[in-house]
């Protein structure tokens, strides 16, 4: 698999995202082999500063039993320094021994590819990654199968094209095994989030695609509900100053993601010592309708946390008011915490129920497996 986390070390949940599929591929007996390019961060930063990530990224691999598991390559071609992969498979050991290759890194150039036996094409941003694809800003090799975690691409119900592609949908994976139920009596609804984001093109017009704009509009939720809310953000100096005393003047007690969240196992601590979770999304999932749901939604729903989280379109299986409840504006954020609040014993029981039914990831990568190797 072709993860994208060495250069982000900081982002603990990022590297959930791929630990989730990595750890239930390994529950299945799967070999895993975790293919990082460090093409362009080898060329760009200190040596002594790729040297420290990749010691850190080894690391906390094998901390979940995934041994070995990190082989380096250069997409780019961008000739590596020996001594930094030395002892590590490259791109030709890793594609000697893998019978697929789970490609998240959408750029992967054919030659890569040509040297696994089958290849999948894993779109983690759908609807952003089909209109990159249609505007010419992203080029996409031939997979042997194209997967998507959004329920409408490529079908009638898109509200964007398909990038010329057969797509597939799957849902993310979240591996249940790390992430129990758990009980914490009196705790905050919380959400992780960076803050800024890309701006997109959508219908000729240019659309600010961040979590700023998201949340804003609820800085007065927390005064509404009489609830505890609190996001972990990644902060600057423009957002402490700037954004942040808007929030907390509504209610919100805001922290450093970087600061609560340093670790893998620290970010799950701070999930799973919630009472739930309250999220928005980027405007990109409203406007374009995908059925997204965030993976660290998931990690919420499988910890037995309910999640109050905002609609992204019609979903065939995600509920609205179950366990996941999913809200349009101001006024029906509030119910739904309501709601949680008169049954969170039914509500929390519903969240695991859901991520076991629908997301359970040694499901998921069995299913995938079985169309990719077809």
């Amino acid at each position: 698999m072709t993860p994208l986390t060495l250069g982000y070390p900081e982002g603990a949940g990022h590297l959930w995202v791929y630990l989730n599929w990595a750890l239930s591929l390994h529950a299945l007996g799967c070999r895993v082999i975790w293919l990082e390019d460090i093409g362009e961060l080898a060329a760009t930063r200190p040596r002594a500063e790729v040297e420290r990530d990749i010691a850190t990224l080894s690391a906390r691999l094998e901390s979940h039993g995934l041994d070995r598991a990190l082989a380096l390559t250069s997409f780019s071609g961008h000739e590596l320094d020996a001594g930094l992969v030395a002892g590590r498979p490259d791109l030709e050991a890793a594609a000697a021994e893998a019978d697929l290759m789970l490609d998240f890194a959408y750029d992967t150039p054919p030659w890569a590819l040509a040297l696994f036996r089958r290849s999948a094409l894993v779109d983690l941003d759908p609807g952003l990654l089909q209109l990159w694809m249609s505007q010419g800003k992203l080029r996409v090799s031939d997979h042997d199968l194209n997967l998507t975690i959004g329920e409408t691409v490529g079908t009638s119900e898109a509200r964007f094209p398909d990038g010329g592609l057969r797509w597939q949908h799957t849902p993310s994976p979240v591996f249940l095994a790390a992430w129990p139920p758990t009980e914490v009596a009196g705790a905050t609804y919380t959400t992780v989030t960076n803050w800024w984001g890309d701006w997109i093109e959508l219908d000729g017009e240019a659309v600010c695609n961040d979590k700023r704009s998201a949340f804003l509009p609820y800085a007065e939720l927390p005064a509404r509900t009489g609830q505890p809310l609190e996001m972990a953000v990644t902060l600057d100096d423009y957002t402490a100053e700037t954004d942040m005393p808007i929030l907390e003047r509504g209610g919100w007690n805001v922290r450093d993601a970087w600061e609560a969240c340093p670790t893998p196992e620290d970010y799950r601590a701070y999930i799973q010592g919630s009472r739930a979770e309250f999220s928005c999304a980027k405007p990109s999932c409203r406007l374009l309708g995908n059925a997204w749901i965030s993976d660290r939604t998931l990690c919420y729903l499988a910890s037995g946390k309910p999640a109050v989280v905002e609609h992204t379109g019609l979903s065939r299986f995600l509920p609205d008011a179950e366990g996941l409840l999913r809200f349009r504006d101001i006024d029906e954020a509030a119910a739904a915490i309501e709601n949680v609040e008169s049954d969170y014993e039914r509500h929390s029981n519903l969240a695991r129920a859901l991520a076991e039914e629908h997301f359970d990831g040694e499901k998921v990568v069995r299913r995938v497996l079985e169309l990719a190797l077809a």
